[in-house]
């Protein structure tokens, strides 16, 4: 049987640099799959030696796409370390950064990173304006669904085309006959492309109200920096929170509930309808893992937790397997197929308090026409829970709420399942992890209300503390222990993300990250346990054409990559590019 060696480098439309490697028989089907990250990380050798406090600001520029979240797990593990407890309204204030982050990141994501593999740009100019505004008045109550809007998105877009440069739109597919959606829909979907982007610089304010700035807001270990002032408008010595800015969070969370409901949702359900194959391929390991988060009273009771903590092995949502995440036997990080070394040898397992990052390149000199990917070929790690590759991000945490019985997500998926008259198992698949993430943004836009609630009621009973002093003095942290060590977890919009620290003489001694694209995008382990988007891609993909490999985007793009988290760049001798001095 003859192989053909399809390579995707890089893959667009994802932060960082991702390359994939697959090989496919005659017919097109993906026999092998191997994904490569092609940056190297180093911000654990930036860490050691630091102040742990300061760590945070460090850690969350690891990425600027999902801008807070490596700031929180931050924070999150030096507070563990420290058994340091914060106040209820500043983990309300961070429930409400981190649920803005979600819907923010699930927009972008479906619009601009995604929705493109399924929407066809340039069939949207054969569309029909008049009937466009008809699709989409039948789908939901969105005001801008007018005839003429419609037709001024079409002839921006004919501009592009006639233009021979399609801008934002350049180097896609168009034409593949993969596409599936009538021209109306083209039209309404790109439509809402753009008006996604003018609505994702209004929800971004809500980080600047409690953090400062975004991206990167600020963060503060032992709870939030925002103080909190009943002065009205804050003329009268208010800080950086008052009414008007409380109103404002107010004002923004009803934005994107409303997008939301009115374009999201209805676009998701809509466009699937025509893509009820892919309901059928790209599922995976089969095993999805959560930390959990969004704590109603701190994360030390994961009772009142959203979305749960746990693992579903092999599909079965009847029975959830606790997690420890200090247990050194439960998680661990492989680099059998990764360019580290370990003292311990290539094939054995460290936990993150253990862990290493000594770098070790072994691939081939650029340029390069393949990799060897029976030897090392990745600059990401292979964690594992168990021994077991696991997905994390929207799909795993769906399965966990589901499984766990919140009303709200059984409620949401079996109206989505009914729509589009599939049954849940649909939902393991490339379209089922795409519907996950939007289901996912409905169900924290709507809590949010509630966060937002809860803190206005401590406010108004005279409750604004948002920041625990007590253990800030370095001089206390060791009274009983020489070494601190702590785990910071949380769900990043991209899935299960968590930071190990220790801490010894009041410095970081290690630190270890292990992100939701290190879970998602690693390597094959000693025992050759295919990564999730490796194990995705061999599952059920035919590819029409090898030279334009949309089937491959669609796939990865579902689990919606962020290889910046994941790795970071040297230059190809491996030499420092820049050196910056901080006091």
């Amino acid at each position: 049987m003859s192989t053909e060696r399809i390579v995707v480098d890089p893959v667009t439309r994802i932060e960082g640099h991702l390359r994939i490697e697959a090989e496919a028989d005659e017919h097109g089907n993906i026999t092998h799959a191997s994904s490569s990250g092609t940056m190297v990380r180093g911000i654990e050798t930036i860490l050691t030696g630091r102040d742990p406090r300061d760590a945070w600001a460090f850690a969350q520029r690891i990425c600027g796409v999902c801008t807070l979240v490596h700031g929180i797990a931050s924070v999150r593990s030096v507070e563990d370390a420290l058994d340091y407890p914060i106040p209820p309204n500043a983990q309300l204030i961070r429930n409400l950064m981190i649920g803005a982050q979600y819907v923010h990141d699930h927009v972008m994501h479906f619009y601009h990173l995604h929705a493109l593999d399924w929407v066809d740009v340039v069939s949207a100019l054969k569309a029909d304006p008049r009937a466009t505004s008809e699709l989409a008045q039948s789908l939901s109550s969105y005001p801008r669904s007018s005839p003429g809007h419609f037709a001024d998105v079409q002839k921006r877009v004919k501009e592009f085309v006639e233009s021979g440069q399609l801008g934002i739109f350049a180097n896609g597919y168009w034409g593949h006959p993969a596409y599936k959606l009538p021209p109306e829909a083209n039209l309404m979907a790109l439509a809402h492309y753009l008006d996604a982007l003018a609505w994702q610089r209004d929800v971004a304010k809500l980080h600047a109200i409690f953090g400062g700035k975004n991206p990167h807001p600020n963060f503060l270990v032992g709870g939030a920096p925002s103080a909190i002032s009943t002065g009205g408008d804050g003329s009268r010595g208010g800080t950086a929170i008052n009414d008007v800015g409380l109103a404002q969070v107010r004002d923004i969370i009803g934005q994107m509930r409303s997008f939301v409901d009115q374009v999201y949702l209805p676009d998701t359900l809509a466009i699937a309808g025509f893509y009820k194959d892919w309901f059928r391929r790209g599922e995976g390991t089969g095993n999805f893992l959560t930390y959990g988060d969004f704590p109603e009273q701190g994360l030390d009771d994961p009772a009142t937790y959203l979305v749960p903590a746990g693992v579903i092995l092999d599909r079965d949502l009847s029975r959830i397997h606790p997690m420890d995440l200090n247990d050194p036997e439960q998680i661990q990080e492989f680099v059998s197929h990764s360019w580290y070394d370990y003292s311990t040898g290539k094939d054995s397992g460290l936990h993150p308090y253990q862990g290493e990052t000594k770098l070790n390149y072994t691939g081939p000199k650029p340029p390069y026409q393949h990799l060897d990917v029976e030897a090392s070929y990745s600059w990401l790690k292979s964690p594992r829970w168990r021994g077991k590759p696991m997905e994390v991000g929207p799909l795993a945490r769906v399965l966990m709420m589901y499984a766990n019985g919140h009303e709200p997500t059984r409620e949401l998926a079996g109206y989505a399942l009914k729509t589009l008259d599939l049954p849940l198992e649909a939902l393991f698949s490339t379209m089922g992890r795409t519907a996950a993430r939007t289901l996912e943004s409905k169900i924290v836009a709507d809590q949010m209300m509630t966060w937002y609630d809860n803190l206005m009621a401590n406010i108004r009973a005279g409750d604004l503390r948002t920041h625990n002093h007590d253990l800030w003095d370095p001089s206390t942290w060791h009274r009983e222990h020489k070494v601190r060590k702590g785990v910071g977890y949380m769900e990043a919009p991209r899935g299960a993300l968590a930071h190990w620290s220790v801490i010894e003489n009041g410095k970081l001694s290690n630190y270890q990250a292990v992100v939701p694209s290190t879970w998602n995008a690693g390597p094959r382990d000693a025992q050759g346990q295919f990564g999730p988007y490796e194990a995705a891609l061999m599952d059920n993909h035919q590819l029409h054409d090898t030279h334009q490999p949309l089937e491959i985007l669609r796939t990865i793009h579902s689990f919606d990559p962020c290889l910046a988290c994941a790795v970071h760049m040297v230059d190809k001798d491996g030499k420092e590019l820049v050196r910056v001095k901080v006091r």
